[in-house]
């Protein structure tokens, strides 16, 4: 497998993967945040944090299903596409991973992220700290699915780490690919 993959999901799948790293660390929803920004200065701070490190958490237990999606990209790699990588760009192998899997790592990480999110409280984070700004008499009944918000930010999160890694690695085209494709497909 990818070395740079690897290490990309490594990263995200331990603890603070997503939470202590602030390039892919899951923020609340623009909207959401305005009301957060409200209750937070109402006394509910607390509230607001335990939401955002919940949805942190749910993505970190996801992140691990990441590893074998990538190794079945890799085996389904043609000769074509081998080459694209080898012969292109910085983001060559980043864009290979992220059209041959968003949509099966979409489809595994949500309900880890539903469960996950559901376990930690999130369900209950997120009501309490929407209760008291959803009490007063001008507020607007703000909401937002955040196990897809969620699951779509793990992604694109797990997306960026996969690049980043590729900058570790510049000696190799069009990625962190393994000594077994340079050899099989050629430098």
């Amino acid at each position: 497998m990818s070395i740079g993959t690897e290490k990309a999901v490594a990263s995200v799948s331990r603890v603070d993967g997503y939470f202590g790293n602030n390039l892919v660390k899951i923020l609340l929803p623009e909207k959401v945040q305005k009301v957060a920004d409200i209750v937070g200065k109402l006394g509910y701070q607390q509230q607001v944090d335990s939401l955002v490190l919940a949805m942190n958490r749910a993505a970190e237990a996801a992140a691990p299903k990441a590893t074998a999606l990538f190794v079945d990209a890799i085996k389904e790699m043609t000769f074509e596409d081998a080459m694209k990588i080898l012969r292109g760009g910085n983001t060559a192998a980043t864009d290979y991973f992220r059209g041959k899997t968003s949509q099966k790592l979409y489809d595994q990480f949500k309900p880890i992220v539903s469960s996950s999110m559901d376990k930690v409280g999130v369900a209950r984070a997120y009501k309490d700290m929407m209760a008291p700004y959803q009490s007063m008499p001008f507020a607007s009944k703000e909401s937002t699915d955040l196990n897809h918000y969620v699951t779509n930010k793990a992604l694109d999160g797990l997306f960026l780490m996969v690049a980043e890694r590729r900058e570790e690695y510049p000696d190799q085209p069009g990625g962190a690919v393994t000594d077994l494709l340079k050899k099989v497909f050629g430098n």
